[in-house]
């Protein structure tokens, strides 16, 4: 018997006049938002401008958004390819289903094409948007408690995630209480925010090293929370798909952490950059 659990909203949307207000759609709009402004007064705080930010964001957004989403449905197309499946469900994302790798990537994309249009090193933007990444995604993974998924095994401990019979596994219908998976993301992401933020503060992180060290520690926590999920997925050796990504990520992150470290000397790219920006927009006597 669970003593206490977290309970799940019984309502994913709310009706604004004509307009449905969806939780999931909010919470990515907050992430999204958040990690503009983090990203924002990193990228100011080296001397460069903070509109900037949202200029290339512009870019790394939308690419991030069909980047997710293909992701998934490429993982995860039974629902809408397999017999019975649907496929103009793969075009409705604010019922939930997006690929984080698949965010990373195509956000990434776009965030090298809205640089080069601003002139700035992506490996310096890179940096400073890290810990902003992993703030929006602390934030975007509460859009999963509005749709009750994401969740892991059955458990009763004092903060399981109550899960209505709909959406619950086939094989445990009669089970109401899960590890709330996307809490345990979310905690992990600002754990993130803050060993990014404090290594660059202390090791003064520069060509790409803050997004790799983001990347390796995401991939890290991520690989844990992913294990215990009980939603289908495709297997490889007994490991989830996404398991296998995030241990590519990783093992990708630490040799590029390692082999940047044994070469650097101080800030390189990053500083040439905003020192040429400071002494252009520097008074001249």
């Amino acid at each position: 018997m669970t003593l206490a659990f977290i309970p799940s909203p019984s309502v994913g949307e709310v009706q604004l006049g004509p307009l449905p207000l969806r939780g999931y759609s909010l919470m990515l709009i907050l992430g999204i938002a958040a990690a503009v402004w983090l990203g924002g007064r990193r990228w100011a705080a080296r001397g460069g401008e903070k509109a900037v930010v949202a200029d290339i964001a512009l870019w790394a957004v939308p690419f991030g958004v069909v980047g997710a989403r293909l992701y998934h449905v490429i993982t995860s197309s039974e629902p809408y390819f397999g017999k019975g499946g649907d496929p103009a469900k793969a075009l409705f994302i604010w019922d939930g289903g997006i690929g984080v790798w698949g965010a990373i990537a195509g956000g990434a994309v776009g965030a090298w094409i809205g640089c080069r249009r601003n002139g700035v090193p992506l490996s310096a933007f890179a940096d400073a948007v890290a810990p902003g990444i992993a703030l929006g995604q602390a934030i975007g993974r509460w859009g999963n408690w509005f749709n009750q998924e994401l969740y892991g095994r059955a458990t009763a401990l004092p903060w399981a995630l109550e899960i209505d019979p709909a959406h619950r596994p086939e094989d445990t219908p009669n089970l109401a209480t899960y590890h709330p998976a996307f809490l345990y993301e979310s905690l992990w992401c600002l754990g993130v925010v803050a060993l990014v933020l404090w290594a660059d503060r202390r090791f003064r992180l520069d060509r790409g090293r803050a997004f790799a060290l983001y990347a390796a520690a995401y991939a890290a926590g991520r690989f844990w929370i992913e294990y215990l999920r009980v939603d289908e997925a495709h297997h490889i050796l007994g490991l989830r798909l996404n398991d296998w990504t995030a241990l590519l990520v990783f093992a990708v992150a630490v040799h590029y952490l390692v082999a940047t470290t044994r070469r650097a000397a101080g800030r390189r790219d990053g500083d040439r950059f905003f020192q040429q920006v400071n002494a252009t927009s520097s008074p001249k006597n």
